[in-house]
């Protein structure tokens, strides 16, 4: 149960550290801590349930270690992130954007979390009984009201925002490269073509 708190944390904070800094951004317009907050479920849900609907086709597959390879995408989406600089969406230009604070930043959770947050999520949770399903959502709900609570909050110091717009990308991409690895790793991946 441990280990499955500490991988569901870690895989929240990895494809979640940049949208903190476009949290920041949006606390720093709107001020206005519920419908942000509900947004950001709203956003995240959506893009939770869509890497549910895909994990559970990759269930299919017969062999578990051959799960593993799912591990690949975010080693991909890691190194990708090194090769390449991030195109964040200009967040100020859409903050305003659509009348309503809950479906705007729900659409900008999706458009500026959602191949990142699939890619990740989707060889996270295919190899999950429906236990560990449970408990790995509720550490991303809890994860996620944390991450929201400290963008509110954070979004105040101008400091902290330029520290995660230098190395926001650096520490997503290692991140993204150790899940992958522990994806591989978790599934018998490696294991299987070391025996």
């Amino acid at each position: 149960m441990f280990k499955t708190i500490i991988s569901a944390a870690t895989a929240y904070i990895s494809t979640s550290l940049d949208y903190l800094l476009i949290l920041m951004v949006i606390f720093a317009r709107r001020k206005q801590f519920w419908p942000i907050y509900l947004g950001d479920i709203v956003g995240t849900s959506v893009l939770v349930m869509i890497s549910l609907i895909l994990a559970f086709f990759a269930g299919f597959i017969p062999q578990t270690w051959a799960l593993g390879f799912l591990g690949l995408i975010p080693i991909g989406l890691g190194i990708w992130g090194f090769i390449h600089e991030e195109d964040e969406p200009d967040v100020d230009s859409q903050v305003g954007k659509h009348s309503s604070i809950i479906w705007e930043v729900a659409l900008i959770t999706i458009s500026t979390c959602g191949a990142d947050n699939i890619g990740v999520y989707v060889p996270f949770f295919a190899p999950m009984d429906p236990a560990t399903i449970y408990l790995t959502l509720f550490v991303f709900f809890i994860m996620m009201t944390l991450f929201c609570w400290l963008a509110s909050r954070l979004g105040r110091l101008p400091g902290l925002a330029n520290v995660l717009d230098r190395y926001g990308a650096t520490l997503t991409s290692v991140l993204y490269i150790l899940i992958g690895l522990y994806v591989l790793w978790d599934a018998g991946t490696i294991q299987h073509f070391l025996a």
